[in-house]
């Protein structure tokens, strides 16, 4: 049974776009290939952390959601600590509370772009 999981990780400032993009896909592949679905991915910019991070005072964020096997979870936060382009993730699953509001939030997310 996969249960649904969302990471937020904050990839280092020093990357170019193109670098950035292949971080993203790195870790998006990363789900496919260990039999997971994403759901939905947001790409959150470059923002100002609220404390130095490696003497860095900002960072590249990134929203991924998914459904995976529990036993992912593992081998996909081994993969972030490896990578040293990344300095902070965060992964949780999401109960069935958050799960329909996530949902709703991506209907709305959805729309906005649809109106430009």
């Amino acid at each position: 049974m996969f249960n649904q999981y969302e990471t937020v990780f904050i990839a280092t400032p020093v990357l170019s776009e193109a670098q950035f993009k292949e971080v993203v896909a790195k870790f998006s592949n990363l789900v496919t290939e260990n039999g997971g679905e994403i759901l939905h991915q947001e790409d959150w910019g470059l923002k100002k952390l609220a404390y130095p991070i490696q003497k860095k005072s900002t960072g590249f964020y990134h929203l991924l959601e998914f459904k995976a096997d529990p036993s992912f979870i593992e081998t996909l936060e081994i993969m972030y600590r490896r990578d040293e382009r990344i300095i902070r993730f965060l992964t949780f699953r999401l109960d069935k509370y958050a799960a329909e509001y996530s949902e709703k939030r991506r209907k709305k997310v959805q729309a906005k772009i649809e109106e430009k």
